[in-house]
């Protein structure tokens, strides 16, 4: 078990209601029960003072304190899986994710994934919310994740995130010849008919995509995506619905797709592309501790480095 202290400050759409609907709000990762639990047992102060009734009413400003002793109820086992950490101290994580591997456990995946490697090499991510996992990438989506390593960090990151002050940079490359980027402002949310997918819904959650263009060749274009909102799949959603599908990508890319004239370095370079080309290639945050803006970037992996060169190899020969 681990000693953690929390603190947030009563929002004014909160003033006057319960204590324990108050930290509902603010503790989302917490069940009303255990937030009850731990205001009777002693373990929220509100302005330095102890409160062990859940029906009591703060008010706006007033600063709330807990300060519960955390059991692990993750059911994942550790596993040494190498990570390529980008940065590590006291508090973050942050590392490049390679082309496989998947974030969190789930059917068919129970093991070998990236909760399995944080919780071998930082233990102490039992005791939080998906080992202190803030966001996800697909499996075969490469590229920077960040990581809390503590639960005060865990829940600055999600604010952070909610805000949308943390900056994700994405790239792609999309059939297509993209004339101009775009900011992409379409709803996102589970496909009506194939509940696998995702797609545009007029009643989805907002999602906003900055499309911008990178280099245009013939018949294709690379582009970088900065992501305002980050709903699952919401890149390959957006692109693939305004004509521009991700090559390689299994479930919105369509059929394989080949230029007129096209050399057979790239036929085959094209047909071995087997998962989305797509890359998490740069994030920009503010240090939960030390308010340091940090900015790290991850080159692009093998198989889109030969992608991209043989997109350029057609290009000059054609």
């Amino acid at each position: 078990m681990v000693p953690i202290l929390l603190q947030y400050q009563v929002p004014e759409e909160l003033h006057e209601l319960r204590l324990d609907k108050v930290l509902a709000q603010l503790c989302p990762d917490y069940s009303r029960e255990t937030l009850k639990s731990w205001i009777c047992e002693g373990l929220v102060q509100v302005d330095g003072l102890v409160i062990n009734l859940p029906k009591h009413k703060v008010l706006m400003h007033q600063l709330l304190s807990v300060e519960p002793v955390l059991q692990t109820k993750l059911t994942s086992v550790p596993e040494k899986i190498p990570l390529n950490v980008l940065f590590e101290d006291d508090t973050v994580l942050v590392i490049n994710k390679p082309v496989g591997l998947v974030v969190h456990p789930g059917a068919g995946n129970p093991q070998g994934t990236l909760m399995n490697a944080l919780l071998a090499h930082h233990p102490d991510s039992q005791y939080l919310p998906r080992a202190g996992i803030i966001h996800r990438l697909d499996k075969d989506t490469s590229g920077i994740l960040i990581i809390a390593k503590t639960l005060s960090a865990h829940h600055y990151f999600v604010d952070q995130l909610q805000q949308r002050l943390i900056k994700r940079e994405y790239e792609a490359f999309v059939y297509g010849h993209m004339i101009a980027g775009a900011t992409i402002n379409q709803p996102i949310d589970r496909h009506p008919r194939v509940r696998t997918k995702m797609a545009i819904v007029a009643s989805g959650k907002p999602a906003v995509s900055h499309v911008r263009v990178h280099k245009r060749y013939k018949h294709h274009t690379w582009v970088r995506v900065q992501l305002e909102t980050g709903r699952t799949h919401q890149i390959r959603v957006h692109l693939q619905h305004h004509g521009y599908p991700l090559i390689g990508d299994p479930t919105y890319g369509g059929r394989l797709r080949f230029p007129k004239k096209a050399s057979e370095s790239l036929r085959e370079c094209l047909q071995g592309f087997q998962r989305q080309a797509l890359h998490a290639r740069q994030i920009t945050f503010v240090h939960p501790v030390t308010k340091e803006t940090l900015t790290f970037e991850a080159p692009l992996p093998d198989d889109l480095q030969q992608l991209q060169l043989c997109l350029a190899a057609n290009d000059a020969c054609t």
